[in-house]
């Protein structure tokens, strides 16, 4: 198992968080939050200012160069992109490439929280321990 730059506190905070963003719908309205806020169902909406993806965003912007790293290469290992043999060329391509914002990149990434469980996993971390410890 590699030695990561990232606890794996702060990685299970992601999926947990992810897997809540991931799990929401378009608005069912026409965008008038009121409405949707009295009708209860805003918490399950994906609206431009929802609390969680502004959580996520912020954490991620939080990190430094190796902790953003560290979370894109265990993405690219739970995505199949590496093996965790190839923990230092996926670490070393994410420190090479990144010319974007960290946040855009994995929050644009499908299945951020499956990929991330399943890197940790490939790493021989248990992710359900971690996750676990997260409210």
């Amino acid at each position: 198992m590699p030695e990561l730059d990232i606890s794996v506190e702060k990685v299970a905070w992601v999926i947990v968080r992810a897997r809540e963003y991931e799990s929401k719908v378009a608005p069912f309205d026409d965008g008038d939050a009121e409405t949707a806020e009295e009708e209860g169902a805003a918490i399950l909406e994906n609206r431009r200012d929802d609390a969680t993806l502004n959580e996520l965003t912020g954490f991620f912007r939080g990190l430094n160069d190796d902790e953003e790293a560290n979370l894109v290469a265990i993405a690219w290992i739970g995505r199949g992109t590496y093996t965790a043999e190839e923990w230092d060329e996926a670490l070393a391509t994410a420190r090479a490439e990144r010319n974007t914002r960290t946040e855009r990149y994995l929050l644009g990434m499908p299945l951020l929280a499956d990929h991330l469980e399943a890197g940790l996993d490939a790493l021989g971390i248990s992710p359900m321990e971690a996750e676990a410890d997260v409210t």
